[in-house]
């Protein structure tokens, strides 16, 4: 159901909208070394844009755009969404500059990323393309879609990189697990015993202890 794809995503997009885990996962997936979370520059669409013209997390760094998605079901369809996503983002971008003149505008690289989290088995690592969905020899208009598994055992080294990512899949695990031992399926409870735990190790223990109400409200399994 599409809604509660929004609803488990929310905290992805919590933790992501924080520029310095935004600069963490960007180091980590382009192999860089940037330190000063003050160069990240969070884009969200502006009040107007349909609702369901939304992504997890958009921003640019050093002039390339990181469109980031976070899923926990397979869906083939990410590059048409994220066509939608940057097709916006880039409207805003140029909103105050002639692209009709002759000089040449300047818009950032962009590049797409998805992290999946589901139960279903998935490659460690793989492409979505928009050619996928009308193939053709020569498509004039492509867009591809790194596809990055970040469930247990899969892409260590990126998630030994980027702490931001591991800790909110310990998160993920504890809320399955907690709610796995109620027979009630009291994800509630389940949510509070995840966030307890994770408080307790360090598990993103800053972030949910602010963000403790606004994560229990989002936070809904499959």
């Amino acid at each position: 159901m599409e809604g509660n794809r929004e609803v488990k995503s929310d905290v992805f997009s919590m933790l992501l909208e924080d520029p310095v885990y935004a600069l963490q996962t960007y180091n980590a997936l382009n192999h860089s070394d940037y330190r000063d979370p003050g160069l990240v520059e969070v884009c969200s669409l502006e009040r107007g844009i349909s609702l369901s013209v939304r992504n997890d997390a958009a921003f640019i760094l050093d002039m390339n755009l990181s469109v980031y998605e976070h899923e926990s079901t397979v869906c083939p369809n990410m590059p048409l969404r994220a066509l939608i996503y940057v097709t916006n983002i880039l409207e805003q971008w140029v909103k105050k500059q002639n692209i009709y003149g002759r000089k040449l505008v300047k818009i950032p690289t962009p590049r797409f990323a998805v992290f999946y989290n589901g139960v279903e088995d998935q490659p460690e690592l793989y492409q979505l393309k928009l050619s996928d969905a009308n193939p053709m020899e020569e498509p004039e208009l492509e867009l591809a879609c790194t596809v990055y598994n970040i469930n247990a055992g899969m892409n260590r080294k990126l998630l030994s990189e980027c702490p931001v990512l591991e800790q909110y899949m310990m998160f993920v695990g504890y809320v399955r697990e907690y709610l796995g031992a109620y027979p009630e399926k009291d994800l509630r409870k389940a949510i509070d015993k995840a966030i307890d735990r994770c408080i307790e190790e360090g598990v993103l223990r800053e972030f949910l202890t602010k963000r403790r109400e606004e994560v229990t409200k989002v936070t809904q399994l499959d």
